[in-house]
């Protein structure tokens, strides 16, 4: 057995940020990131822009130079996946049957891609992105095929429509619901991504529902709907969201839902377990009225941050602002705050222009903002979110009125 003062789960941004911080902070125990990743860390939003189209190779996405590590005195065992916890005993066990004893454990093991329950999901040609090793794998498939189906139209499948699209494939992207991005935004913004894809030759079908997946010789060869509509592709792309992974957590008696329960320092149920990231379910001053768990950069980052400074003895409670990006084309979507609940969306600008903002109310209160290609108003609208302000409608949605006039006013 290998023991280490602090054990960290999770090589994405969560886990690094943890282990980084607690050497900024003057930590001088000995720090170990495991992770069922057999690639150095590295960064994940390239995996479906920049890393997919080629424009980044897999040296431009590490989160840190190769010595880094060693520098830091931060062992990295990869290709290891945590399949149980022994939480009186502080240990962990792999699935390889190797044991882990930790003091402090850090659990940031982010999520696994939702995959298709429907016939035919265990087809070859059906992908997801959400490592590395996804796109290579991808990657290795892609010079061969022209016809494209992407199932899900979030962040992830509209990014992979985009990118496969500048690649020269004929991309089309299956939603089940009505509109596009229904989660993360409001209809303006739906609306607006729609035509672009749309305008770039992508087919997007709104409520279209998966029947199943058809193939040839074990190969899939197109995607059925529920209205008998079927679908060439000679490749599949997933992207229905992710399934937090607390597993081990949950069987070790963590209080896990939709993900696992973590205080204000990111502290588990359980003692001496910390959780950051995607899986994460926390209270959010930006969410009063119930836990969130957010998939972002930010909130893995700034978790991994709290998680360090609570082991090192100087406690702060999680309290950052969220936000979120996006690139699609020569696009980019700013987001932040959190819309959940917004009872009034204001846009401000022409959406028709390619430049506008959509500003998020709750009860005459400002709680998040979606910028399209207005670089000034996710900068300078972040004070009013952060204060919930409260402003005239129609000084919001003129856009020759700086939001940090606004702001000011507050």
């Amino acid at each position: 057995m290998s023991d280490h003062d602090v054990l960290v789960i999770g090589s994405g941004h969560g886990g690094v940020s943890a282990a980084s911080t607690l050497r900024q902070l003057g930590y001088e125990g000995t720090i170990a990131i495991l992770s069922a990743d057999r690639d150095e860390p590295y960064e994940r939003p390239p995996l479906s822009k920049d890393f997919l189209t080629g424009d980044k190779d897999a040296h431009s996405i590490h989160l840190r130079g190769p010595a880094f590590w060693d520098e830091k005195q931060i062992q990295l065992i990869l290709g290891e996946t945590v399949a149980s916890i022994d939480a009186p005993l502080h240990r962990v066990t792999t699935a390889s049957g190797k044991t882990f004893g930790y003091g402090k454990l850090v659990w940031a093991a982010g999520g696994e891609p939702r995959r298709l329950s429907c016939e035919g999901a265990e087809l070859a040609g059906l992908h997801t992105i959400r490592s590395r090793a996804d796109v290579e794998a991808l990657l290795t498939e892609l010079g061969g095929a022209s016809r494209i189906v992407v199932i899900g139209g979030g962040y992830i499948g509209l990014e992979a429509a985009a990118s496969l699209t500048k690649l020269g494939k004929h991309v089309t992207v299956v939603e089940a619901l009505d509109r596009l991005l229904t989660r993360v935004a409001g209809p303006a913004i739906s609306d607006f991504f729609l035509g672009q894809h749309r305008e770039h030759g992508v087919d997007v079908r709104l409520g279209a529902a998966v029947s199943c997946i058809e193939g040839v010789d074990g190969r899939v060869s197109a995607v059925r709907l529920a209205d008998g509509i079927s679908l060439a592709a000679d490749i599949v792309i997933v992207g229905i969201g992710i399934q937090p992974h607390v597993r081990p957590l949950a069987a070790a008696g963590a209080d896990v839902s939709n993900g696992v329960a973590v205080d204000g320092h990111c502290r588990t149920t359980l003692p001496d377990i910390y959780a950051v990231g995607d899986c994460a379910l926390h209270r959010n001053a930006f969410a009063p009225d119930h836990p969130v768990r957010l998939e972002s950069v930010q909130n893995a980052a700034d978790q991994g941050t709290v998680a360090a400074h609570h082991i090192c003895g100087t406690p702060a409670a999680y309290a950052a602002t969220p936000w979120f990006w996006s690139n699609q084309y020569d696009i980019k979507l700013q987001t932040v705050g959190l819309n959940s609940g917004y009872d009034q969306a204001l846009v401000r600008g022409d959406p028709s222009s390619g430049r506008f903002s959509v500003i998020y109310l709750r009860a005459g209160q400002i709680v998040a903002l979606d910028c399209v290609n207005m670089v000034k108003d996710y900068v300078q609208g972040r004070a009013l979110v952060e204060c919930r302000a409260m402003i005239e409608p129609s000084l919001l949605t003129d856009p020759e009125t700086p939001l940090k006039a606004l702001a000011a006013q507050e």
